[in-house]
């Protein structure tokens, strides 16, 4: 969906003299360590890390990979982390733990250099079915442990998800912990049962749902804030949205640069999801340049204040 909406393809708008950028990036002291330097990253590209709630570092930047399922999945993660990427995010409910897992393995990397998260779904939710459902996912995954483990929605046996996940945690079998779609009200009523405070809460966020309640809540929070669809799938035309170029064009970056470069200054992890090689590549290609505060202003303008998801509500 990202790479074509409505007949356009992703990154065919690009204004003026904007085009891709492919320099060496070396980050600067936005953060005291740095993943995914190895010496089979190309191009030296370093992703800056955040310091979760429980000490554990998290790359900024990651890959989604929704939709991507069986040989294309495999290719996508193989490819992903070729390039660079060190955060690979996936669910049970996404079908493709068994084809994340083959592009881990295919790609060659230390398993201790990635950050791998999974989700338990609605359908598992509760004491047990998160415990059998994490078994799962690690034996698709062909892993011993996860680095982050989510409730994917704040439905079912929420508590009993969350006491299962405090055990896997305490056992060494997750690194963190944490949950996805939850409210603000959702988040205080954990307080009232939960050991252990959510390390991510993993929202949909956006330049056009830029979340006035969620952001200022979890901004005040130890819990960090994860964007799942950081370019709204493509809806709204936000790969053609002429506000976006202008302000790429400035900097010679195509609008999901900025998106991402946008995400990066509010300091938010964001996972985009691409099936190609050089989109993973440019998405990686936001560190080199920065946003002034009148661009962030003009971005807050494009801010429609609702879901561009409401058929997930």
């Amino acid at each position: 969906m990202e790479n074509q909406i409505n007949g356009l393809k992703r990154r065919e708008f690009l204004k003026g003299t904007a085009k891709l950028t492919l320099a060496t990036v070396f980050i600067g002291p936005v953060s005291s360590k740095l993943l995914g330097a190895t010496s089979n990253t190309p191009k030296n590209i370093l992703i800056p890390t955040v310091t979760l709630n429980n000490g554990i570092l998290m790359p900024i930047l990651g890959f989604g990979t929704n939709t991507l399922k069986d040989s294309i999945g495999i290719q996508c993660v193989s490819d992903a982390i070729s390039v660079g990427y060190r955060l690979i995010d996936t669910a049970h409910i996404y079908g493709n733990e068994e084809a994340v897992g083959e592009g881990i393995i295919r790609s060659g990397i230390d398993r201790k250099e990635l950050f791998i998260t999974s989700k338990v779904w609605v359908d598992d939710s509760g004491y047990e079915g998160t415990k059998k459902a994490f078994e799962k996912s690690i034996k698709k995954l062909g892993v011993d442990y996860l680095d982050l483990y989510l409730i994917h929605r704040p439905r079912g046996d929420v508590k009993g998800s969350w006491q299962a996940m405090e055990e896997l945690y305490e056992a060494g079998k997750i690194r963190a912990i944490g949950v996805s779609n939850f409210l603000p009200e959702q988040l205080e009523q954990m307080k009232t049962y939960a050991k252990i405070e959510p390390v991510i809460n993993q929202i949909e966020t956006h330049v056009f749902f830029q979340e006035k309640i969620s952001y200022p809540y979890l901004k005040n929070s130890p819990t960090q804030i994860e964007a799942w669809s950081p370019f709204a799938a493509g809806r709204n035309g936000i790969f053609s949205n002429p506000t976006l170029a202008a302000i790429g064009k400035k900097y010679q970056k195509t609008n999901a640069q900025v998106c991402l470069r946008w995400h990066y200054q509010r300091d938010v992890v964001a996972i985009p999801r691409s099936s190609q090689k050089s989109h993973m590549i440019e998405n990686l290609n936001i560190f080199d340049f920065e946003l002034s505060e009148a661009d962030m202003n003009t971005i807050a303008t494009l801010d429609l204040n609702k879901t561009q998801f409401p058929e997930w509500g």
